[in-house]
């Protein structure tokens, strides 16, 4: 990493990420289903992924690399928080965050361009111009990081996934707890990417998305509708 890179970082309050990874791999590994649905088979080093429609999808994204030891920070994302991460199996002592990577559109593409010099997977939920966007996809490429940009417009992503809410299970006899909700992810791209493809994938409800005990007769709660 940079001295510049690294001296951003620290600022930050974010280790030097040296030697994150030994021996990286052409694409970094994700749960069987969401590999069914990148061209590569997993999160292709270089590539541009973009993320909608659930926080929990991005997590469950990136719970497979950093189990078996790459790193990852999110960048514009306040609300998202340890304990949600850890239900979806996300390897938490490997993950950084900073919830707020400027206070302009210069500072967030300093942030975001040193964090990509240093982590395997950067998520960033802070919109940015088309410029923008296009610099820290080639910055992506050139070091080799998978830039996934969530709830953000972005033009020229590899990859687009949008997940679609479903059903929930978990209320049993009239009564119980909303414990894992089931969306449909579909793909679509460019180039090797551009066949449309969806897979379903179960979720586990969040700590903040998950109510008490509700009667079967009760009205819909609103909260259920978040994943």
């Amino acid at each position: 990493m940079s001295r510049s890179a690294t001296a951003t970082l620290t600022a930050l309050g974010v280790g030097a990420a040296g030697g994150l990874t030994t021996a990286p791999a052409l694409a970094l590994p994700v749960r069987g289903e969401l590999a069914e649905l990148l061209p590569w088979g997993g999160l292709r080093r270089g590539s541009t992924v973009s993320v909608r429609g659930s926080t929990s999808l991005l997590l469950a994204l990136v719970a497979e690399a950093t189990a078996e030891g790459c790193w990852a920070a999110f960048a514009g994302l306040p609300r998202c928080g340890a304990l949600a991460a850890a239900e979806l199996g996300v390897a938490v002592h490997r993950l950084a965050l900073v919830p707020r990577p400027g206070r302009d559109q210069g500072e967030v593409e300093k942030t975001i361009a040193a964090l990509l010099d240093g982590f395997d997977l950067v998520a960033v939920a802070t919109p940015v111009t088309p410029a923008t966007s296009r610099k820290l996809s080639a910055r992506a490429r050139h070091r080799k990081a998978v830039l996934l940009p969530f709830a953000v417009e972005w033009p020229g992503a590899d990859v687009e996934l949008t997940a679609v809410p479903g059903p929930w299970t978990g209320l049993e006899a009239g009564h119980g707890v909303l414990s894992t909700r089931t969306v449909t992810v579909q793909a679509t791209g460019r180039g090797a990417a551009a066949r449309p493809r969806q897979t379903r994938l179960p979720l586990p409800g969040t700590a903040t998305s998950r109510p008490g005990p509700i009667p079967l007769t009760a009205p819909r709660p609103t909260t259920a509708e978040a994943v």
